[in-house]
């Protein structure tokens, strides 16, 4: 069996990678150097030196973000030096919270830069509200209520401003959530493969597969024609016999199966075989996927100016592309794997790759703007997995009861622990009763509807331990929350667009 893999390795070079690959291997096979790029550039604002903010930075500190601040007046207690692995036990107590946890962090990655601020987010609040302007994403670890909304407030109403990371947690139950206002990914990892475009082959393919000789074919070479190539010969001569038409109804797609089946000189001939189970795409219209041409309706693009991002330029470009014959998204040169060997498998990579690159020059007149080729090739690489995700302000749920209650409906298990954070935002008592975060809770839903019956759980390990920040939940959560802050920075993956909660009690997460 060829596979790309195998293609790539004969190209490859014998150069030795440097030292920075080598460090970053395995997230460089995850988002790329340009991830990695996104990564490096960005800047991050840590609010509270706490057990679960250092938790996250470290995740992010090992790959290699490029800056973090941890914004936080307190000093170390003996609370703070029992729970943080990153402050030093006794030794710590009584120093800058934020400068203890800058300290230890950075000795995890020399490349990356951390700074520790000991002013009050109040005082910043109050008389510099553009110090967030410098900063990519801020992440807030249970901020007081009031700031929190102060806060949230401030970066909503300039979309100029940075992501907003809220986690809140206590004891063993937590949650995280993201406020962003508009957000694109090209490289969303989609796990739908492009289309290898069977039914409606570019020139170079067709002349390819209809013109090889198979019965003047040696026996092995016959073994290794790829199925793509198959296909297209055998689609080729049933239209010729079917007015121009694929197999349509039931008994003829089992004909065209036999047919294929008939080709074969053995019987052992897997890669017939294999073109027989992909037949399907022989009949199976590509079109442009559903979900794509639902964004060429964004009201962005009715509105494209030259100051738009880049994004929705290029997603213009291919709405344009798309208008034309054979109406469908532009060819990508990656090929899945398939029963052949490397000589055919990489000839039928090279005529792939070349209607690729034909393709994309043609995708490249519809733009209106001059933009980096390297973006260029970004998008028209993943123009089948394309997304746009607009979020809601933090609160949002919360400040819609009818809403609320639906997700109660909807997702009683998680929502149960939703409420029961919510409920201790909302009670100023330090040590709050199960009385007082039940009647909390219930004030947030509708009149009349219940609370799911797995909030009694959740209000009872939030009244048992309403500020405790465990180092168990402390790690889980930092992992959770450094995988979607690296999804929001890279643009790449789809990050969680909703409240996600931690139940460690029983260990399990979920979305509200």
């Amino acid at each position: 069996m060829a596979t790309a893999t195998e293609s790539i390795d004969i190209t490859a070079t014998q150069a030795q990678p440097d030292s920075k690959t080598r460090r970053y291997d395995r997230q460089l096979r995850l988002w790329a150097a340009s991830g990695q790029s996104a990564l490096e550039n960005a800047r991050l604002l840590v609010i509270s030196g706490s057990a679960t903010s250092t938790s996250t930075l470290k995740n992010l500190v090992l790959p290699g973000v490029g800056h973090f601040t941890i914004l936080d007046p307190e000093v170390v207690s003996a609370r703070d030096a029992g729970n943080n692995f990153f402050l030093e036990g006794q030794s710590s107590i009584g120093k800058s919270r934020a400068e203890e946890a800058v300290r230890l962090l950075a000795e995890l990655n020399d490349g990356v830069e951390g700074k520790a601020d000991t002013s009050s987010l109040e005082h910043i609040l109050d008389t510099n509200p553009a110090y967030f302007s410098s900063y990519t994403l801020v992440i807030a670890h249970n901020l007081e209520p009031k700031l929190l909304e102060r806060l949230s407030t401030l970066l909503w109403t300039d979309d100029t401003l940075p992501t907003l990371v809220v986690v809140n947690s206590a004891g063993f139950l937590g949650e995280f959530y993201i406020q962003f206002h508009e957000h694109t990914i090209i490289e969303s990892h989609s796990e739908t493969a492009p289309s290898l475009r069977i039914d409606k082959p570019f020139p170079a393919l067709s002349d390819y597969a209809t013109t090889l000789h198979f019965a003047g074919m040696d026996p092995t070479d016959h073994t290794h024609v790829p199925y793509v190539v198959i296909l297209v010969r055998a689609l080729a001569e049933w239209k010729a016999a079917h007015d121009d038409k694929p197999p349509q109804t039931t008994a003829e797609k089992k004909l065209f199966k036999q047919g294929v089946q008939d080709m074969k000189i053995k019987f052992d001939e897997e890669n017939f075989d294999e073109a027989e189970a992909q037949a399907y795409r022989c009949w199976t219209e590509t079109r442009v996927p559903s979900d794509i041409s639902a964004l060429f309706q964004d009201p962005q693009l009715s509105a494209l100016g030259p100051t738009s991002p880049p994004f929705f330029h290029l997603l213009e470009a291919l709405r344009q592309f798309t208008l034309e014959p054979p109406h469908t998204l532009p060819l990508s040169s990656t090929l899945p794997d398939m029963k052949a060997n490397t000589t055919s498998y990489i000839h039928l990579q090279t005529l792939y790759k070349t209607r690729a690159e034909e393709e994309k020059a043609m995708f490249k007149n519809f733009l209106t703007v001059p933009l980096d080729d390297a973006l260029i090739d970004s998008f028209v690489k993943n123009a089948h997995g394309l997304k746009i995700l607009r979020g809601k302000k933090y609160g949002a749920l919360n400040a819609d009861p009818a809403a609320l209650a639906a997700a109660v409906a909807s997702s009683p298990k998680a929502a149960a622990t939703h409420l029961a954070l919510s409920a201790l935002a909302a009670v100023s008592s330090p040590k709050p009763s199960v009385e007082e975060l039940t009647a909390a809770a219930q004030a947030l839903l509708p009149p009349g509807t219940e609370l799911p019956d797995e909030f009694s759980d959740s209000v009872g390990e939030i009244a048992r331990s309403p500020s405790a920040d465990l180092p168990n939940t402390a790690a889980f959560l930092g992992g959770l929350v450094a995988q979607e802050v690296i999804k929001m920075i890279t643009k790449q993956y789809v990050p969680i667009d909703s409240y996600c909660v931690v139940d460690l009690v029983e260990t399990w997460t979920g979305i509200v």
